[in-house]
């Protein structure tokens, strides 16, 4: 495939991705994930599964950040700026056109049902996306990171702790067990 074929492709894709998904980042990760790794096979599942984790960790929208790391690795800066571009243009229109007729918009009841709807969808969408990635963070056999994603769960929902401070601990207990599991290696 040509260089300016697959701009095109990453563009028009990006472009599609966005402005056909509701409900925010993740979403459109899971449509990334189906067109550039089972699709397209431009990256593997795992390098999907490391930029999402890059995405959500960096400051800024995870769609963008997903988008910046996608669009660098199949074509570097010049596919960054056309991944970039295709997430960016469907929102930003869309928020142009709703701006103008916030208020109709507001206070209709037949929009609200509409978006009261769409957010069981999103839901479902959302939960595929963690099922998947967590197949793929979490190969059979591991319980070391079956109970670490466990924790990370428990940790937010029931005891409400900030979402940094989980991060970081999953990464500490991530290192320590990888650092572990490479000393085991080593001695056998």
């Amino acid at each position: 495939m040509s260089r300016n074929r697959k701009l095109l492709t990453l563009f028009l894709s990006m472009l599609y991705i966005s402005a056909f998904t509701f409900g925010g980042g993740f979403v459109i990760v899971t449509f990334m994930k189906r067109r550039f790794v089972d699709q397209l096979h431009w990256i593997d599942e795992k390098e999907m599964l490391d930029m999402t984790a890059l995405a959500q960790s960096a400051p800024g929208p995870i769609a963008v950040n997903a988008a910046i790391l996608l669009g660098r690795k199949a074509a570097g800066f010049s596919g960054m700026m056309a991944a970039v571009l295709g997430t960016v243009i469907p929102p930003v229109a869309i928020l142009s056109v709703v701006s103008l007729f916030y208020r109709r918009f507001s206070e209709s009841r037949p929009v609200a049902l509409l978006l009261k709807g769409m957010q069981a969808g999103v839901a479902a969408v959302i939960l595929d996306a963690a099922l998947s990635l967590t197949q793929k963070a979490c190969p059979a056999g591991e319980w070391a990171h079956m109970l670490i994603l466990a924790g990370a769960f428990a940790a937010t929902f029931f005891f409400h702790l900030n979402v940094v401070w989980i991060i970081l601990a999953a990464a500490l207990l991530g290192a320590f067990l990888s650092l572990r599991r490479g000393k085991g290696e080593k001695e056998e």
